[in-house]
């Protein structure tokens, strides 16, 4: 089946559920939120929710992170 993920349109096997698919692509569940046909797809729906030919997903990737160089004035007044 055919189904786009973040606006690419992919060739898939039939009978996928968003857990598996995200499984597929390699993604860290952890660290993903899913949009199917403009709806969120709750985090524990994700097994049961299959897709559909023509479905259309977001999967939006969780980064964290921040700066490691703090300017010298700041890191004074914190020591």
């Amino acid at each position: 089946m055919r189904i786009q993920i973040n606006g690419e349109v992919r060739d898939c096997l039939d009978s996928l559920s968003v857990a598996s698919l995200l499984e597929q692509l390699g993604m860290k569940p952890d660290r993903v939120a899913v949009e199917l046909n403009r709806a969120i797809v709750p985090r524990e729906k994700w097994d049961e929710t299959g897709l559909s030919e023509g479905d259309r997903l977001e999967i939006v990737h969780f980064v964290g992170g921040g700066c490691t160089l703090w300017p010298k004035a700041l890191l004074k007044e914190l020591t």
